[in-house]
């Protein structure tokens, strides 16, 4: 009976596992997160990427759970809450390009770890849905599983920053800064035309 559940578990929680990842997609994030970071201390940097991690877990979980509800109290949908973090990482692109970071000098760095970083760059609408879809897809064990597993995984990579950083040094650090900010600005615009052309679609419908 237990190696049932278990092979069954298990086989439920590949699938689950591997869509919410590549959706997160930590690897394809990196240069994202160096360029947010490029001013932060790194010892500051361990914090900001720690409270990221934390964030993402406890926001998709509750997401998992309470958005769909949450998102009707407000009559919103997943696609509104895409084009808000559209328009987020938008701002947050621009000020990067214009000033080479996103917050000031008196802001607390760790702030990064939950804007932009946790939301909606690792908890955006494509992994909400995703976790959601694994909710009503696999159950509560195997949604709770893929997320631990998931953000655990990121954790790490967002550990190995700080030895990319040295390996770059200030100057390849600065230089990806400034580039990764027109990738943040092309993520923002894809956020906003997909919720755009949902509720263009809507309308001809």
């Amino acid at each position: 009976m237990c190696v049932v559940f278990a092979s069954e578990f298990f086989s439920a929680l590949v699938p689950a596992t591997v869509a919410l990842f590549i959706i997160v997609d930590p690897f394809g994030n990196i240069p994202i997160f160096i360029s947010l970071t490029e001013k932060v201390e790194p010892a500051r940097r361990n914090k900001v990427f720690n409270l990221a991690t934390l964030v993402g877990f406890v926001l998709l979980l509750f997401f998992a759970f309470l958005g769909q509800e949450v998102l009707a109290i407000f009559g919103l949908s997943i696609y509104a809450f895409g084009i808000a973090g559209g328009i987020l990482l938008l701002i947050i692109s621009v000020r990067i390009l214009v000033t080479g970071s996103m917050h000031e000098a008196s802001d607390s760095p760790e702030s990064l770890g939950a804007v932009p970083i946790a939301m909606p760059l690792l908890v955006g609408p494509g992994a909400i849905t995703t976790t959601i879809f694994n909710l009503q897809s696999y159950g509560i064990a195997v949604s709770i599983a893929a997320v631990l597993i998931v953000l655990s995984v990121t954790w790490v990579i967002l550990r190995f920053i700080n030895r990319i950083y040295r390996v770059l040094g200030k100057t390849g650090a600065l230089v990806i800064a400034r580039v990764m900010a027109l990738f943040i600005a092309a993520i923002a615009i894809q956020y906003i035309l997909t919720g755009a052309t949902h509720f263009i679609e809507i309308g001809h419908t």
